[in-house]
């Protein structure tokens, strides 16, 4: 089995509790060859860490390195666009993570650069790769017979189960000036889509859905296809809290999300018919190899009956590298490129345009 080069752009939360230790684990796939971030201290941890991890002094260095084959870009979504550029100039494979970019405007450049591009653009959707979710794509209702699908996101940000769980580095040596620059570089993005003059809840709100509700829009788009317009979109608490009905013609497919400070997470995608409910059930994905489960009821003489797949302890996460790994020895093409992201972050724009019109409240 090849083992590809990998330097990673960004060594916070996701890479630090997530990609290094999968990458490490699936040692006859990946080699960690190289590390940035503006933060020095994370990168020196991460180096002590993974031995067989160069240290870069810029994010260009480590992208245009001879020594890297695969470049993971885990850095703040303002910087998306401009290292992918890099990316494909160096002739990179790519693992990008969600949101791909924060507006449609980038997606469509970065797709006018790469038409005939021949290495692997892989964006890091990996509730699309969990077991369950997997499992569920043979077990849906034939689409003529769906009759409603139910999706939520109740859960609290990845801090609550990390500071219980691992020792992250959450780093206090990042020059103010970087971190203040990238602001209004995302602020600038984010109201390209929302307007200039558009409320702060508004605003909020389009950040919880390209971070938070990305990774279940596109779930639904992978198992549903796409609806035909968003009927409905409405955002309370402040603009934490996001609830939006997709037009699928003959079925409605209603998402809700809720961030809060309780400590719980509880996400769910459930598909029905008028005998048949397949039910994908989430846990954080914070905490390695907490099991999916996947749940089938269909009516029966008797009343239900239910079948359970799981819980499904094989990690989304690993799910997901293996099948990046697979794709660039193949030579094959990822069901989440940038075209694919492209279609969620027009959905997201379109559900913005649906609270204007409507209030939002």
């Amino acid at each position: 089995m090849a083992v590809i080069r990998v330097g990673l752009v960004g060594l916070g939360e996701v890479a630090q509790s997530i990609h290094l230790p999968v990458l490490s684990d699936q040692r006859d796939r990946w080699v960690i060859s190289g590390v940035y971030d503006v933060s020095p201290s994370l990168t020196a941890l991460c180096t002590s860490e993974y031995p067989t991890a160069k240290a870069f002094e810029t994010a260009e260095a480590l992208i245009g390195s001879p020594d890297i084959d695969a470049v993971f870009l885990l850095s703040s979504d303002e910087t998306h666009s401009r290292f992918v550029r890099a990316a494909v100039q160096a002739n990179k494979h790519i693992l990008l993570e969600k949101p791909a970019c924060l507006t449609v405007r980038e997606i469509d450049e970065l797709l006018a650069l790469t038409p005939n591009y021949a290495k692997t653009i892989f964006v890091g959707y990996m509730r699309r790769y969990a077991p369950a979710y997997l499992a569920a794509m043979e077990e849906l209702p034939d689409f003529a017979d769906i009759t409603h699908v139910r999706i939520f996101d109740l859960i609290s940000e990845g801090r609550h189960f990390l500071k219980k769980s691992q020792n992250v580095l959450y780093p206090t040596d990042i020059d103010p000036a970087l971190l203040a620059r990238g602001a209004e570089e995302r602020e600038a993005l984010i109201r390209e889509v929302v307007g200039s003059d558009a409320p702060a809840d508004l605003v909020r709100a389009y950040r919880g859905l390209t971070a938070l509700s990305s990774h279940h829009i596109s779930a639904m788009r992978g198992l549903l296809g796409e609806p035909a317009r968003v009927l409905a979109a409405h955002r309370t608490n402040g603009g934490a809290n996001t609830s939006v009905t997709f037009d699928y013609g003959h079925f409605a497919a209603c998402y809700d999300a809720v961030v809060d400070d309780l400590g719980l997470f509880d996400a769910m995608i459930e598909v029905r018919s008028n005998t048949k409910r397949v039910r994908i059930i989430y846990d954080t994905p914070y905490i390695r190899s907490l099991p999916t489960q996947l749940e089938v009821t269909e009516a029966g003489a008797a009343g239900p009956v239910t079948r359970t797949y799981g819980p499904l302890y094989g990690d989304a996460f690993s799910n997901e590298l293996e099948t990046f790994h697979r794709h660039i020895t193949d030579g094959t093409k990822p069901l989440t490129d940038l075209a694919d992201s492209r279609r969620d972050l027009a959905l997201m724009a379109e559900i913005i345009e649906q609270m204007k019109k409507t209030g939002g409240r």
